[in-house]
């Protein structure tokens, strides 16, 4: 009974618990999903939702939303291929300035909503709806093959039996959690999202703070889409689109209020496992599109109203 009263005190461990109990329930009754080979997989595609959610995640404490990340997974994807210069044998500069365009994208975000006064939720949206249309002008219907050898050791290395898109997590995990709980820039994030006036008062400035979330966002949503880019060997119109939805749910699963000001990326991590899980229970059920999207809908709502039973306190 402590352990289930602290799991609703505490909701990353609540999520944490969510993930070990439907992995444990669903390894008994469904053959192979227990499997080291089918759970590594699982872990593999959350990495993407995982790394998108970690700008994501500094954009939300802040109290803000980014409409944009599923677009500029989609830039980042469509536009690499394209940029990859001949001369260069590695494949890194085409990565670099992938990465460049992407956290450009993400500056422009901050400017928008920091300097301009924008709304970061009406920002980010302009931001994506500028974006799709302006890939539909360059790439149409039409797929883009990666020939990136970088790009596509990214996407099927397997350092000492793991796959790199997990490593990458992995560093990226590392590095937000110390920005956010160990840097005294996460605090400031944390004091503008739960009381933007009184942090100003106190000399927080909440345009630099804006700035750097978002370009952070506009970073991280572009190694995503490498990481995309290099699983599917292919680019397309429409590529991040999921990413979108699925990256604000996973931060509020993991406990960050939606509001600002609380939560943590140690809690996005198993939200995003939670996740990619519930979409492959779901797979297994011979089901029309249309029903897989109303129990997927249900399941998350229920997960939220679970997860988000202590905000409510």
């Amino acid at each position: 009974m402590n352990i289930i009263r602290s799991a609703f005190r505490n909701p990353p461990l609540l999520t944490f618990l969510l993930v070990a109990f439907v992995w444990i329930v669903a390894s008994f009754t469904l053959h192979g999903f227990g499997a080291y080979g089918h759970l590594r997989y699982l872990i593999e595609l959350a990495a993407v939702i995982g790394i998108v959610a970690a700008g994501q995640t500094l954009v939300i404490l802040m109290g803000g939303i980014d409409l944009s990340v599923g677009a500029v997974i989609t830039v980042t994807a469509i536009l690499l291929p394209l940029i990859s210069p001949a001369w260069d044998p590695t494949g890194l500069a085409g990565i670099v300035a992938a990465l460049g365009v992407a956290t450009a994208i993400g500056l422009m975000n901050g400017a928008g909503a920091g300097y301009l006064r924008v709304p970061p939720i009406i920002m980010t949206l302009a931001m994506a709806t500028f974006l799709q249309g302006l890939l539909v002008i360059i790439a149409g219907g039409s797929a883009v093959t990666v020939s990136n050898p970088a790009v596509i050791l990214l996407g099927q290395a397997r350092p000492l039996g793991i796959p790199s898109g997990i490593v990458l997590w992995l560093v990226v995990s590392v590095v937000v959690l110390l920005l956010v709980h160990r840097m005294p820039i996460g605090a400031r994030f944390l004091a503008l999202g739960a009381n933007p006036l009184a942090a100003r008062l106190s000399g927080v400035s909440v345009t630099r703070n804006t700035l750097i979330v978002h370009t952070l966002s506009g970073f991280f949503a572009g190694l995503a889409g490498i990481l995309v880019l290099g699983m599917n060997r292919q680019g397309y119109v429409g590529i991040g689109d999921p990413y979108l939805l699925t990256s604000i749910a996973a931060v509020v699963l993991g406990g960050t209020s939606i509001l600002g000001g609380r939560g943590t990326y140690a809690g996005t991590i198993p939200g995003a496992i939670l996740l990619v899980t519930t979409t492959a229970l779901i797979t297994v059920v011979n089901a029309s599109p249309g029903w897989r999207s109303i129990m997927f809908g249900t399941l998350i709502l229920a997960l939220l109203l679970i997860s988000g039973r202590e905000a409510r306190r």
